[in-house]
């Protein structure tokens, strides 16, 4: 496992970039699809705690 530390600025960018690349690319990867919306969640986790 890999940690990287994040403002709360760098991890609204991770999250939005993300979100865009699914918008755009996803659509024909399911597994990325899958692993990406989970990665979306976390990070989502994150800013709330």
């Amino acid at each position: 496992m890999n940690t990287i530390t994040l403002d709360d600025d760098e991890l609204r960018l991770v999250r939005q970039a993300l979100e865009a690349y699914l918008e755009e690319f996803g659509h024909e990867e399911p597994d990325i699809v899958r692993r990406t919306k989970a990665l979306i969640a976390r990070i989502g986790q994150a800013q709330r705690s």
